[in-house]
């Protein structure tokens, strides 16, 4: 795995999925169920997509921000403030749709994973 991103865990958990880069509403139909949805924020409209989702990633926001909220109430990861940890960029440039990830809702932190059968051997 490799260490790309990091943010403020706001929502505990650790979880590994699939990227869905949400930016708006014509994206909502791409999400499936445990997918991990990065977006910039996220507004009432996604609680849905929210709500099926293994975890959250946020570019912008707090403690207090909607998606912090919202994932503490449904008791999945979230991260907010993420950005790449070389170039400051924010998560939902750096990253891609179908880009296997692990994020931990206590640490911040988001790890690519490369190759999925050799980290399960690794482990």
């Amino acid at each position: 795995m490799k260490h790309i991103a990091k943010g403020q865990g706001v929502s505990q958990g650790k979880v590994r999925g699939k990227v869905k880069i949400i930016n708006s509403m014509n994206d909502h139909d791409k999400f499936n169920e445990n997918d991990i949805l990065v977006t910039h924020l996220t507004d009432p409209t996604m609680v849905i997509l929210m709500n099926k989702s293994a975890g959250i990633i946020c570019n912008i926001g707090g403690l207090t921000s909607h998606p912090s909220i919202v994932s503490r109430e449904m008791g999945i990861p979230c991260i907010v403030s993420a950005k790449c940890i070389e170039t400051g960029k924010p998560t939902t440039e750096i990253l891609k749709d179908e880009d296997l990830i692990e994020m931990c809702g206590t640490s911040g932190n988001i790890h690519k994973i490369e190759d999925e059968k050799k980290e399960e051997r690794e482990e």
